[in-house]
């Protein structure tokens, strides 16, 4: 579903401040697959995402989302093929406006759109019923805009939108950094059953090694541009945070520096 080959990039080039972000990157996500990302602070996870995204465009390499090269796409075409979710929760959705327009402007989106802002019965109906399954009783509050809502039912808001209409790749950046320790685990909750329900190819970077071990089927750490660890399988369901940073020290030969992933 994604195909990443031999990317490059290199911000600021040609200058004393040049940051070779990915170097020679490959990676193929099979359809279904929830891959972790973890790493230090400038290891590229980040940025990586962003590759998958179209934030920015290569200095080299390819990327192809369901067999489409994509690679020259900018981001606003390439979010056909794509749902995101940000670290910022107030990103993802507009806060002047209520539940259910937020809803609309995810279902409607690709959809030919006239002068008319009208929503019907049958998409309120639907609206509802994906609401419910969030557990939070926003299915009730359609009307109440969605900057009255807290940091972790914006987000929730904004993972059911970002998966209406079941994305061939679903991108979740550090989207739980900015929640506090309770909210938190909800949203990878709900994020978890959206993802197993519809089988999404799912890449979900974050700082914290037990999120990381805890979710998903395959686990990927970064370290200075590259994939150091590509972990799965019975391995992954095995693994310990201990386990991890030894890895990491063996293959990269460094230790693994970041508070935020060992005390998360």
């Amino acid at each position: 579903m994604l195909q990443i080959e031999k990317l490059n990039k290199t911000f600021n080039p040609g200058t004393p401040v040049a940051n070779h972000a990915l170097k020679d990157v490959s990676l193929l996500l099979k359809r279904g697959d929830y891959v972790t990302v973890i790493g230090g602070n400038g290891a590229g996870k980040s940025t990586l995402l962003s590759s998958a995204a179209g934030t920015f465009l290569p200095d080299s390499g390819s990327v192809r989302i369901d067999e489409i090269n994509v690679t020259n796409l900018p981001e606003h075409k390439r979010a056909a093929y794509l749902g995101r979710v940000f670290q910022d929760p107030m990103r993802g959705t507009a806060a002047n406006m209520n539940i259910e327009e937020n809803l609309a402007l995810a279902y409607r989106r690709g959809k030919q759109r006239g002068l008319r802002w009208y929503i019907t019965t049958a998409e309120r109906k639907v609206y509802r019923e994906r609401l419910a399954t969030l557990g939070l009783g926003l299915e009730t509050r359609l009307g109440d805009k969605a900057g009255l809502l807290s940091g972790g039912q914006r987000q929730a808001l904004t993972l059911l939108m970002a998966t209406l209409h079941e994305p061939k790749l679903l991108l979740l950046d550090e989207h739980t950094a900015a929640l506090d320790p309770k909210t938190a685990p909800k949203v990878l909750e709900i994020g978890d059953q959206i993802i197993e329900k519809y089988n999404l190819t799912t890449m979900m970077v974050t700082h914290n090694m037990r999120d990381a071990i805890r979710h998903g089927n395959r686990l990927i750490m970064m370290s200075a541009g590259r994939i150091v660890l590509d972990i799965s399988g019975e391995e992954k369901q095995q693994l310990t945070v201990k386990d991890l940073i030894a890895k990491f020290s063996e293959v990269s030969g460094e230790e693994f520096a970041g508070d935020q992933a060992l005390l998360g």
